[in-house]
């Protein structure tokens, strides 16, 4: 019986326990669910709420999407879904995510940059939050973009390094640092970026820029020569990309990219730190 006198039907089933001891704890994750997100809960979760509370085709809301595992699993389960959150660095995590899970996925993103001109309100509206879309567009990772800083990357002191583009080759994750300027640009960072590679023992440097490279530029950055794979193909070592060429389609020309925010975290940590 339950309150009021009523009759339980259990022909319906056995009510849903509000203790969920079957499903993992929700720091344990299957590997090809890891995203360095310390809030991240486990799909199983999610998937069991939502059929819960909702049917196919009906609209799931996350206004705080994070790493986008509710509008995942919604896009698995055949809901439809909005995911809201307030950084450029989540939503890049959310985009990657989802393409990787569903290829054939279409889906629109409200309040990114969709031009120059947007790229350059960005960057006057917030260098970080332009600097985190910059290095999107690219799929590279924040500098500090891991662990427990998975969802706010790093702000403090130039290093010389706003992100990390990491690729396999021959079975090893090696990497590119990435550098990214919104304001003017010349020949002396080119020349800083190539620093920074060789002492942080990258492979490759990526320079992102909202202002047209200068001739000067363009030179230093060819002097620099070639990064050889294992099996032997060359890649220019250093790499200079307007946004505008990035909203024309322009990708590195670099060995396979590993994704963005799933890669193991013992391999980008060896990579980081120049260890093979």
């Amino acid at each position: 019986m339950l309150s009021g006198g009523r009759a339980l039907d259990l022909e319906k089933g056995t009510p849903v326990n509000d203790w969920w001891a079957d499903l993992p704890r929700l720091t344990s994750y299957k590997k090809n669910e890891w995203l360095p997100y310390r809030t991240q809960k486990p799909e199983a979760l999610l998937e069991r709420i939502i059929k819960a509370s909702s049917n196919e085709g009906d609209t799931v809301l996350d206004p705080f999407c994070g790493c986008g595992t509710a509008v995942a699993v919604a896009e698995k389960l055949g809901r439809r879904w909005i995911g809201i959150d307030i950084t450029h660095l989540a939503i890049a995590v959310v985009k990657e995510r989802l393409k990787r899970n569903f290829p054939e996925i279409q889906f629109k993103v409200v309040g990114e940059p969709k031009d120059l001109a947007g790229a350059k309100a960005l960057a006057t509206q917030n260098r970080y939050q332009f600097q985190w879309w910059a290095l999107s567009l690219v799929g590279a990772r924040p500098y500090g973009g891991g662990g427990k800083k998975g969802k706010k990357g790093k702000k403090g002191a130039d290093t010389g390094i706003d992100g990390f583009y990491y690729f396999n080759d021959g079975g090893t994750t090696k990497k590119a640092v990435v550098s990214v300027k919104s304001g003017k640009v010349g020949v002396s960072q080119i020349r800083e970026l190539n620093a920074v590679v060789e002492r942080e023992k990258a492979e490759m440097g990526f320079f992102l820029t909202l202002e047209p490279a200068t001739r000067p530029m363009i030179e230093e950055a060819a002097k620099n020569g070639d990064f050889k794979d294992s099996f032997g193909s060359k890649y220019p070592k250093t790499q200079i990309f307007t946004i505008e060429e990035l909203f024309s389609g322009k990708e590195p020309d670099a060995p396979q990219k590993l994704p963005v925010f799933s890669l193991n975290t013992t391999a980008c940590n060896a990579a980081a730190s120049g260890r093979k």
